[in-house]
């Protein structure tokens, strides 16, 4: 019986208040973060997570003191185990975490020992940027070699417009739309997390991605004349961040006097910035706005749509090889030159 080794690649979060302060070390440490040399860039990280440690303890007791990423994610990889599984064929689901536990060392030591024939990568971010998906396959790139791993590698580097991720989506938005009706006309929101400009600016295709992935959710709804937009949340620090940022839009709904759906279209799972920035400080800010009502769309978690989507993306990434997005080959246009997709 072969033996296929599905590593899926997430941030992470802290699992106790204590986790907090070298979490967010682990994460403002990251060169793909903050792109100081590494002397400089670990006394700003160590500054930065000393400041927003208190703050981030507070975000986090909302959640009970840790973040539910991990459990949320596990509970992923059993469905993508069931999902895959096939006669003379062990499938099986490794999570590595970016900046907390179980790290990309501990992960590819353990895959090592178990022996796959093949390993497929697979970010659990549907849009690739460098700051993510990039920084988590460097450091699998670096333990998995530490670990003497040398099965063959074949990477799904982003699948912004997967069939069952859209699908799952649009569904998942058109029951919220649904409800949302009785206060009248609503407005969709799709909210990803923001990145500098600069970032952009590099050829980093996220932007691009996460406007595809709206693109095609709206599409799928087929709704006439649909009232929405792209936003960008968790906005931090003195850059400039790509736009337009989700509380702005949020004011601008209660202006308008319109009820509002969130969809986070860039989060595949919950986790502080869904339980805590959108259903409660970005609900009180619509409060405060205005704004009619307030929905807020699930995220897609082990929607079937979902899960059996993205099985079959890593089902034909591991018999094509290689790296590429979702369907083979390279989905962003020359100029993003961060794309790590082959033309």
């Amino acid at each position: 019986m072969s033996k296929r080794a599905i590593i899926l690649f997430n941030l992470g979060g802290p699992d106790k208040p204590e986790a907090v302060e070298p979490f967010l070390f682990n994460l403002f440490n990251d060169p793909a973060i903050i792109g100081a040399p590494g002397p400089i860039r670990y006394l700003i990280a160590r500054l930065i997570s000393r400041r927003r440690a208190p703050i981030a303890r507070e975000i986090y007791a909302n959640l009970g003191g840790g973040s539910p990423l991990l459990p949320n994610t596990q509970a992923q990889a059993r469905a993508l185990e069931m999902a895959l599984t096939q006669p003379g064929e062990e499938t099986r689901c490794f999570i590595a975490m970016r900046y907390w536990h179980p790290r990309a060392d501990d992960v590819a030591r353990e895959v090592a020992a178990w022996k796959p024939d093949r390993v497929v990568l697979v970010p659990l971010y549907p849009q690739y940027s460098k700051t993510t998906s990039g920084s988590s396959l460097k450091e699998w790139q670096k333990a998995a070699e530490a670990a003497g791993l040398t099965a063959p590698v074949s990477t799904l580097c982003c699948w912004p417009e997967e069939p069952g991720f859209i699908s799952a989506a649009a569904d998942l938005v058109r029951e919220t739309y649904a409800g949302a009706l009785a206060h009248g006309t609503p407005r969709v929101l799709f909210s990803a997390h923001g990145l500098p400009k600069k970032v952009i600016r590099s050829g980093d295709p996220y932007q691009f991605q996460v406007e595809k992935s709206a693109a095609a959710v709206v599409e799928a709804l087929g709704i006439p004349q649909l009232d929405w937009l792209v936003s960008y949340q968790s906005r931090v620090g003195p850059l400039e961040w790509i736009g337009p940022a989700t509380d702005d839009e949020i004011r601008r709904a209660g202006q308008d006097k319109v009820p509002l759906i969130v969809c986070p279209i860039a989060f595949v799972s919950d986790h502080s910035e869904t339980l805590v920035e959108l259903d409660i400080e970005y609900k009180h800010l619509a409060d405060e706005s205005g704004v009619p009502a307030y929905f807020r769309v699930p995220v897609v978690a082990t929607h079937p749509a979902f899960i059996d989507g993205l099985a079959r993306a890593i089902a034909l990434k591991d018999r094509q090889g290689g790296l590429s997005c979702a369907g083979g080959g390279r989905l962003c246009p020359a100029a993003f030159g961060q794309c790590p997709a082959r033309a």
